[in-house]
């Protein structure tokens, strides 16, 4: 197997650690391999879309999600770092409520597996970071949905220095008691 797979806090989100081949030159890694991917996570899913972001320092982006049309998603850091986050809004979850934060970067070559269900953010920790991510369903304005990054019922530790900065949706986030979970 040429990945690695970590556990986190939430039982379905996981860390995917490639398996590097580097020396003198550079280096060279499988990125996505889907018969890796599926026996790594338990399941067979598909991929449908390519998203790619660029954001500089402080910027924090999320917690978005997507009702009716959810979509797992697959992140990774290809240039700089960020603190990804996961939250659990499936209602029958044992992990309801819950979140997790993961340090993404092109250094440690990680991504991250958020299945359906989950709303999902990232602040920028580095000069600049780009993220790609692949997502199961395609992006439906109409079923987004944002979470309120800094709502104390959730009580996720962004690792910033003073406020982040934040597009008008995001700061508009709904909080959790408000927030459209899934059944």
């Amino acid at each position: 197997m040429k990945i690695n797979v970590i556990p986190t806090s939430l039982a379905d989100v996981k860390i995917i650690e490639p398996k590097v081949f580097a020396d003198s030159r550079g280096f060279f890694f499988e990125s996505f391999n889907a018969s890796e991917f599926a026996d790594a996570i338990g399941e067979h899913v598909e991929f449908v879309q390519d998203n790619h972001s660029l954001s500089s320092k402080g910027v924090l982006r999320g917690l978005h999600y997507q009702v009716q049309r959810a979509q797992g998603k697959l992140v990774r850091v290809i240039a700089g770092e960020v603190f990804d986050v996961a939250v659990d809004l499936r209602v029958e979850s044992p992990d309801f409520g819950k979140w997790v934060g993961v340090r993404l970067s092109a250094e440690n070559k990680r991504q991250l597996w958020i299945p359906k269900g989950f709303a999902h953010g990232f602040v920028v920790l580095s000069k600049t970071a780009e993220l790609l991510y692949k997502t199961t369903d395609y992006w439906a304005p109409e079923h987004e949905r944002c979470l309120l990054w800094n709502d104390p019922q959730i009580g996720i530790e962004w690792p910033t220095d003073g406020e982040p900065l934040l597009a008008a949706k995001d700061a508009a986030g709904l909080p959790f008691a408000d927030a459209e979970k899934f059944a």
